[in-house]
């Protein structure tokens, strides 16, 4: 039996099968028969909101950081702290590069990836060749996206707060709400973004 060409066949993520994929076309999903992973759902616009999204994601981020993020008085004294205030507590002495980890899992990792992500998808929103080392970006922003951690940063934050509760008075500030919405926008950002789309997209002829 004849096989099809490499480039016809996408492999499963979820169980590494060789499938022979679907056109790409609006309106056509593709699963694996074996395991039932959706391998892709074109969906019209998708570029343009996961542009919009990683946008919203930016500034969120930048108000997250810089804006009060809870308040706790206990016994008379308050005490008000942000993001970036709770990573530079770590900022003298040996726990310095703590301070950086910080700052990097829950800030940086997140800006950039969202960066890579306009950079990369910004050109093709408005249907033109992908600029100069799109394919790099993407496959970076993909490797980072399991190091960005302002999701793990939130729950912390919860689980912390729901265990001082019965201590001191704890006021949420505005950079809480921030990070929970933003944690909510990257969530429908990660479901609309299909890899395999724009990876289909970036190397098509024409985009080159």
């Amino acid at each position: 039996m004849d096989l099809p060409p490499l480039d016809a066949l996408i492999a499963c993520p979820a169980c590494d099968l060789l499938i022979a994929r679907a056109p790409l076309e609006e309106g056509v999903r593709q699963s694996c028969p074996r395991c039932h992973h959706l391998l892709y759902a074109p969906r019209a616009r998708t570029v343009a909101q996961v542009i919009a999204l990683s946008l919203t994601v930016a500034i969120l981020m930048i108000g997250a950081v810089f804006f009060p993020f809870l308040e706790i008085s206990a016994g008379g004294i308050s005490h008000e702290s942000s993001v970036f205030d709770a990573a530079m507590a770590f900022s003298e002495g040996i726990l310095l590069p703590l301070s950086f980890a910080v700052m990097a899992l829950i800030v940086v990792l997140p800006l950039l990836r969202v960066a890579l992500l306009i950079y990369t998808l910004w050109p093709l929103a408005q249907g033109r060749p992908a600029w100069p080392q799109a394919r790099r970006a993407f496959r970076l922003a993909e490797a980072i996206q399991p190091w960005s951690m302002a999701e793990i940063f939130v729950v912390g934050a919860v689980v912390a707060l729901v265990k001082i509760a019965g201590l001191a008075t704890v006021s949420l500030g505005p950079a809480f709400w921030a990070f929970g919405l933003m944690v909510a926008v990257v969530t429908l950002q990660n479901n609309l973004l299909n890899d395999w789309t724009i990876w289909t997209v970036i190397d098509s002829p024409e985009e080159r």
